[in-house]
């Protein structure tokens, strides 16, 4: 982990209906279409750059290609959703300065990754995301980039510093590689702003952040510590961490106990794990309990079992989804105040500058709401910030839509709702338009649950 000079390490701080919404402006990128001048089209700081003129780049246009990656996209988003596609425009693929080495997208072997794509028919804004969970910059591609680009938006993503369920091996400190995730990302909106002025002419008139899991963290953190960068964001169940608790650290350790029979379904009920999503909880904890539990704990409490997981989560897909049976009897409570300090470095703290929109299934069986988005609201009015706040819980929504091609009878995807979200937020910050107050929303009027989802 490595920061270039002037880019601070900030140390203050997881793993859809489509709306038309008002087209993009006639703002085209320059008269000689979209492959000229971009020898004139830098990204600041970048070590590395690699760009590319391209009919299409939505993931319909990319497939196939190595400008996109489905396979860091997998589980994000229900099968049927329906992407707009048919976006030309310039692809810019590099990485800034860094010292690890865990991402090894383009054969790179590189971290700090990013992808920023500039339509020919820009609208004057800017969309900048983090990857969720442990992904890397491509894995929102169908879930955020595809619309975004299609009404007119530049978009940019980065890995976050660090990828892979070893990503807690980065830095020097506890904490330094969830710290690294702000930096980058802070780093990057800076650095696209930059290149949409020498794109197209000018900064952009608007820059929303967003982001799913630990990317709705992200977007949580940056509009407490930089609402200067931002006009708004859009958060999909982002991860909480606060430094006395909740955080993944409470929540996950009775899932372990459970999973290893020394813990009971009450056990997670009080730990907010909501009832009725037990239906989904033998599939968590064979493919998220257990992980997140381990690699998390190892970020941030590296001495409580420096064996488990040790110098890696595992070098076999079984190895690294079993759990530590050590973590069973995590308290994070009882763990030495050096931990809380830890956690503290990268920690919330609800004083948002800029309007945000929460979304939380009321299924999540990873980040459970009660333990999560329910608490960071409260955070958010106990800081006197609820006016910048709006917070709607998914009725039957969990952590990844893919699940809803499991469970068509009990899920909904919550990717709609995000598309109605997003289109709220600009609509508040652009013209004024109050959003609904908080709620819970239930199904469509027409029953599309993959492809609609109004708000109001």
């Amino acid at each position: 982990m490595r920061l270039p000079r002037g880019v601070p390490f900030l140390a203050a701080a997881l793993t859809a209906v489509t709306l038309a919404g008002p087209g993009p402006s006639a703002e085209a990128a320059d008269s000689g279409g979209h492959c000229a001048r971009l020898e004139h089209v830098r990204v600041p700081g970048a070590a590395l750059q690699r760009e590319a003129c391209l009919d299409d780049l939505t993931t319909t246009g990319l497939a196939g290609t190595d400008y996109t990656d489905p396979a860091d996209q997998a589980g994000l988003t229900a099968a049927g959703t329906t992407s707009p596609s048919g976006v030309p425009g310039v692809q810019i693929d590099g990485y800034f300065p860094d010292s690890s080495r865990f991402n090894t997208t383009h054969g790179w072997r590189h971290d700090a990754q990013f992808v920023i794509r500039l339509p020919d028919r820009w609208n004057g804004g800017v969309v900048v995301t983090g990857a969720p969970g442990n992904r890397k910059q491509y894995a929102t591609d169908k879930a955020i980039s595809d619309r975004v680009l299609a009404q007119g938006y530049a978009y940019a993503a980065t890995d976050k510093g660090n990828s892979g369920t070893d990503f807690y091996r980065d830095g020097v400190r506890p904490g330094d590689a969830v710290a690294e995730w702000n930096a980058r990302t802070t780093q990057l909106t800076r650095a696209v702003r930059r290149v949409v002025a020498q794109r197209y002419g000018h900064e952009p008139r608007r820059t929303y952040i967003t982001g799913i899991s630990n990317g709705g963290y992200l977007t949580r953190w940056q509009l407490e510590n930089h609402p200067g960068l931002y006009d708004g964001g859009v958060d999909w169940e982002g991860a909480l961490w606060t430094a006395d608790g909740p955080n993944l650290l409470t929540s996950l350790p009775a899932t372990v106990a459970r999973s290893l029979g020394a813990a009971r379904d009450e056990d997670l009920y009080a730990a907010g794990f909501a009832r009725g999503s037990e239906f989904l909880w033998p599939y968590h904890e064979k493919a998220y309990w257990g992980v997140t539990q381990k690699i998390y704990r190892a970020e941030f409490d590296p001495a409580y079992d420096p064996h488990c997981p040790g110098p890696t989560a595992g070098s076999s897909p079984e190895a690294i989804l079993a759990p530590c049976a050590s973590d069973a009897a995590y308290d994070y409570a009882a763990r030495p105040a050096s931990v809380r300090r830890a956690v503290a470095r990268v920690a919330l703290t609800g004083r948002i500058g800029k309007p945000l929109i929460t979304l939380h299934g009321d299924l999540d069986a990873l980040l459970p709401k009660a333990a999560d988005s329910d608490v960071y609201a409260r955070m958010i009015d106990e800081r006197g910030r609820g006016a910048l706040h709006r917070y709607y819980t998914v009725a039957g929504g969990t952590h990844v839509d893919g699940l809803y091609d499991t469970h068509p009878d009990r899920l909904r995807p919550i990717l709609p709702c995000y598309r109605s979200a997003f289109d709220t937020l600009t609509a508040w910050v652009e013209r004024g338009t109050p959003p609904p107050a908080d709620r819970t929303v239930g199904e469509p009027a027409d029953g599309d649950v993959v492809d609609s989802c109004p708000l109001r």
